[in-house]
């Protein structure tokens, strides 16, 4: 039986490609600190897809997902979605660490420490 791909699908491409070229602010400056193996030497890519999803950073190793959440997320319509988006990557298996954009810029060091304790706590066994 052939196992159905589902990251970074070929569909999606151009929009990845385009999303990672207009990063948000909050993006670009949390990308500094975890492009590179920065942070705690994981690996994170961005603007990775899964399924028809495209989250913002991703760690393969730990199965772990970022995503910033600015202004746009606040009614109640986008709220549902974001719900029902995390509810089946958790079904997936992946864990999604949401933070606030306005976080990023405000609590930078207490970001990355919380980024540390998933990545800590969900290490594959």
């Amino acid at each position: 039986m052939k196992k159905t791909q589902i990251h970074n699908l070929q569909t999606l491409k151009a929009y990845r490609d385009d999303l990672r070229k207009n990063m948000t602010p909050a993006e670009a400056y949390l990308w500094k600190h975890l492009k590179a193996r920065k942070l705690e030497g994981k690996r994170f890519t961005r603007q990775h897809s899964i399924e028809n999803y495209i989250v913002d950073f991703y760690c393969a190793e730990v199965r772990l997902i970022i995503e910033l959440d600015g202004e746009v997320h606040d009614n109640s319509q986008t709220e549902e979605y974001d719900e029902k988006r995390t509810e089946q990557l958790n079904k997936l298996g992946y864990i999604v660490l949401r933070i606030e954009n306005k976080m990023v810029f405000e609590y930078l060091p207490s970001v990355l420490q919380e980024i540390k304790e998933h990545l800590k706590g969900s290490t594959k066994k």
